[in-house]
């Protein structure tokens, strides 16, 4: 199984990051290849939109120890249908989403603070020099715990621009942690994809979101 061949090759890369958490990207996966990558021992699955989050969360619920994860641009109106199946949002850069969340939820839900690193206007994120602030307000919605930073790095084959937009995630995760704030501890780091992932490791990534690198 292919599956297998590539989990294996990826175990490999990860033996000098023993601490980093593998989130497979379900967007071009169906249910049943989402169950196929459980079976060979993956827990954490992530998608970007609340329907085909909800398809393969309601396929997959008899498997109670899956960790569902959300990237994508969680819309208000959407934050009821998917709030309590989470584990972790990875996608938060609004207050308006901390409130309907905070409104929402049975219990604390672990999130990242998503941060526009490349400063693009077309992307997602709370822009660099406001996150610290961001974060500080989000100390009114006391079920948001903001476990650490997000970002997507720039579409690019030149690695050091990469190699600088994942080195000042770090440096800003390492400056939030510093505050010790109770409701964001901000000890981790989602940065890395199919495409950029060893150096997003290189740079201090604690979870890689990994999709297309398993259908090479």
């Amino acid at each position: 199984m292919r599956f297998k061949e590539k989990a294996l090759e990826l175990n490999e890369i990860l033996k000098d990051y023993p601490k980093c958490k593998v989130v497979i990207a379900t967007k071009l996966f169906t249910p049943e290849q989402v169950e196929q990558l459980y079976n060979i021992g993956y827990r954490d699955f992530g998608e970007n939109r609340v329907e085909m989050f909800l398809e393969k969360y309601h396929y997959l619920e008899k498997y109670e120890d899956i960790n569902w994860h959300f990237f994508g641009n969680l819309q208000t109106r959407k934050v009821r249908e998917v709030a309590n199946h989470l584990t972790c949002l990875h996608s938060l850069d609004s207050e308006t989403t901390a409130y309907e969340l905070d409104k929402r939820l049975n219990k604390p839900l672990d999130c990242y603070v998503q941060v526009n690193i490349s400063e693009e206007k077309n992307k997602c994120g709370v822009p660099y020099l406001q996150v610290k602030n961001f974060i500080r307000r989000l100390a009114n919605y006391p079920k948001i715990k903001v476990i650490g930073l997000m970002c997507i790095g720039t579409m690019t084959p030149n690695e050091e621009i990469l190699k600088d937009e994942f080195s000042r995630m770090k440096e800003l995760q390492e400056e939030i942690q510093d505050l010790e704030l109770v409701y964001a501890p901000c000890t981790e780091l989602s940065m890395g994809m199919s495409n950029d992932f060893k150096l997003a490791l290189e740079q201090g990534s604690t979870c890689i979101r990994l999709g297309r690198y398993f259908l090479r």
